[in-house]
């Protein structure tokens, strides 16, 4: 306790030995530390081994060699201290296979971590490994990425690693793993395609993957992998691979390779991979290698001394102080660059700052301009003035980045956190204008109808996620005394509604089979029984993935669905009169490229037949709904009768005359 105090004091006081007196806290203190190199961490070659730490903290600093993950002991190589509080460290030699962590002496504690810039790792990410990364890359690994040429073209599929290939009749061998995800030739029930071919039968540009990255909980143990389950928003080492994904979690090369020929195989299959990243919190606000190595400095703290706690997860990094901010860039840059990733996905995006977010933005985009950045702007509580943080209230101020679209969400299936309220999908009337401000990309559209975004690339419109329930189990609070063929219609419309709307589109793995998790609204440690894709029930309902395929394809066709401005949207989508629990919306004269000139969609959310009156002359056709599951009666003359439960949408190439009856 004596020392812990000890410790605690020269936090918040500065300890006159090593920072002159100036506090951890103290924008001083950055000034006087924060150091803009490019060279921290491990810089490896066969001739010798470069360690660069940063802890001005501390008043001693080594780095500790390990023969193996398990050894004891370890041999400490003291380090020198430079300016800016850099310690550095030059051992020559080939050092390939050693494992290493730094000490730190900290007042008269010591603490021993794994380097917060580490690219490999032992078991468990408990140590670093030294290794030369060129000899991860897979046999094939080339620069060549599936064309795309802007964020609103990105129709992104949200998958976590184990759950895509866990199920025992997924047809993949390496079930669970970066290998198995990357399969092909997998058959699943009825000869269905599985895992990888699934996906890419759909359509979509982006896969999603849930946390990839080296994290850190009593759930999952790498050395038996299997037995346990989460989702993985506990971060350890943030530039690593998750080692419970591998086939040899006891290799430092092997996950990085694997992770590698993952994308490499999804990049060859038309697909770009986005990483889901969580930059707001740590695993532990006290036991984290960050706290470990330069106490206090990287955790935002309460007045009285405890830990920001916004995130719900015990902590919130500091991310407006220079050396997290730099962290956050660096990693981002390093998962770009070293793994070619095409996007990212911030989780808890609101609690960190418009600075850092903006900078990655503009580093990114330096990179690839075709990169897709997105994250949850919630607006939620933390120790950062309101003004700086990066969530929807201040999305005029982060351009670029797309921002989950909450309120489509809700307004479609009903509230998040009211588990029995419905939404328009589950035909609660009240929520038709809500749906509006998702179809126009949560932009300023009118008076009465206008969200948080300046542009649509802000909004991701979405209507379920790897969190809360799916909206198979939503559905099943909210209508349950509907037969499930009702309820199947209902989840289609919903699906429509997020096709047909401006920004970024969003699907759940799943989504286009009814996944359920047997009502389970927070699934981040429940067993593979709840969470993995269940491929029979995709076997069973081949229809609902046709509908989606045929969505997917309608909305890559037609540019009218992915308006670039709102000038463009404003100018061209017109909604249209329609009773109650009906939304009807033109999208007119558009000149993108688009093969028809004019749309018009319906989604009627009644269980009745509504007639609806075309808007515009011309020669219409249809271009989804005929068929599928009985959207409409007929199209006769200027008017269009469209079943209960149902989205139609027709398209015009000629302005003589109407669709003939």
């Amino acid at each position: 306790m004596a020392v812990q105090k000890e410790i605690d004091y020269a936090i918040e006081y500065g300890d006159p030995q090593t920072t002159g007196g100036l506090s951890v806290f103290a924008e001083e203190f950055d000034e006087a530390y924060a150091y803009g190199g490019d060279d921290l961490g491990l810089s490896y070659s066969p001739d010798g081994s470069e360690f660069v730490l940063w802890a001005p903290t501390a008043t001693e600093a080594l780095v500790m060699l390990y023969e193996a993950w398990d050894a004891a002991g370890g041999t400490g190589y003291p380090m020198t201290r430079g300016d800016r509080g850099v310690w550095r460290l030059a051992l020559p030699g080939d050092l390939a296979g050693k494992l290493y962590t730094y000490k730190v002496l900290i007042g008269s504690q010591w603490n021993e971590a794994v380097d917060p810039y580490a690219r490999a790792v032992s078991i468990n990410g408990d140590r670093g490994a030294v290794l030369d990364l060129a000899l991860t890359n897979p046999e094939r690994w080339t620069e060549d990425k599936p064309p795309f040429a802007h964020p609103l073209d990105a129709v992104i599929y949200e998958v976590h690693i184990r759950d895509l290939t866990i199920h025992p009749l997924s047809g993949v061998r390496h079930k669970g793993t970066y290998a198995g995800a990357c399969e092909t030739g997998t058959e699943g029930p009825e000869g269905i395609p599985t895992g990888l071919d699934h996906i890419a039968g759909l359509g979509v540009t982006h896969v999603q993957l849930l946390p990839v990255y080296d994290y850190a909980t009593e759930s999952v143990d790498e050395r038996s992998p299997l037995e346990r389950y989460n989702w993985g928003y506990d971060p350890k080492n943030y530039n690593v691979p998750e080692g419970s994904y591998s086939l040899n979690p006891y290799d430092p090369a092997a996950r990085i390779r694997e992770l590698k020929t993952l994308i490499q195989t999804y990049h060859d299959h038309g697909l770009r991979v986005i990483m889901d990243v969580v930059y707001n919190h740590v695993y532990d606000g006290y036991r984290a290698n960050l706290a470990k190595l330069v106490p206090g400095y990287y955790m935002r703290h309460k007045a009285d001394g405890s830990l920001s706690n916004g995130s719900g997860c015990g902590n919130d990094t500091a991310s407006e102080r220079r050396m997290m901010r730099k962290l956050i860039v660096d990693s981002v840059l390093y998962w770009a660059r070293e793994y070619r990733m095409d996007g990212f996905r911030f989780d808890l995006m609101g609690l960190l700052d418009l600075e850092t977010m903006n900078e990655v933005r503009t580093r990114l985009h330096e990179l690839d301009p075709s990169m897709v950045l997105l994250g949850e702007g919630w607006i939620m509580p933390t120790e950062l003035a309101s003004e700086r943080r990066a969530n929807q209230a201040n999305a005029s101020r982060l351009p670029g980045i797309g921002q989950f679209n909450d309120n489509l969400r809700d307004a479609l299936k009903g509230s998040t956190f009211a588990g029995k309220a419905p939404g328009f999908a589950g035909g609660q009337p009240g929520f038709e204008q809500d749906v509006r401000r998702g179809i126009a990309g949560a932009i300023a559209y009118n008076e009465q109808t206008r969200g948080f975004a300046l542009e649509p690339v802000q909004s991701v419109a979405y209507v379920e996620a790897h969190d809360n329930h799916t909206l198979w189990d939503k559905l099943a609070l909210t209508n349950g005394h509907e037969d499930e063929n009702r309820r199947k219609r209902r989840q289609l419309l919903a699906s429509a509604v997020v096709m047909t709307s401006q920004g970024m589109a969003f699907l759940h793995a799943g989504q286009e089979f009814f996944r359920t998790k047997d009502g389970d609204h927070n699934s981040y440690m429940a067993p593979d029984t709840v969470n993995r894709m269940d491929w029979s029930c995709c076997a069973r309902e081949q229809e609902a993935v046709h509908s989606m395929r045929q969505l997917i394809r309608l909305r890559k066709e037609h540019p009218a669905f992915r308006m670039r401005t709102a000038e463009e949207i404003r100018a061209s989508l017109v909604f249209e009169q329609s009773v109650d629990g009906c939304i009807a919306f033109t999208l007119r004269n558009h000149a993108n490229g688009d093969p028809c000139r004019d749309l018009f969609v319906v989604h009627n959310a009644n269980t009745h037949p509504v007639a609806v009156e075309i808007p515009l002359p011309g020669v219409w056709s249809v271009l989804f709904g005929l068929g599928d599951h009985g959207s409409f009666d007929r199209l006769t003359g200027g008017r269009l009768e469209v079943h209960g439960l149902s989205s139609v949408v027709l398209g015009v190439t000629s302005q003589v005359g109407f669709y003939p009856a």
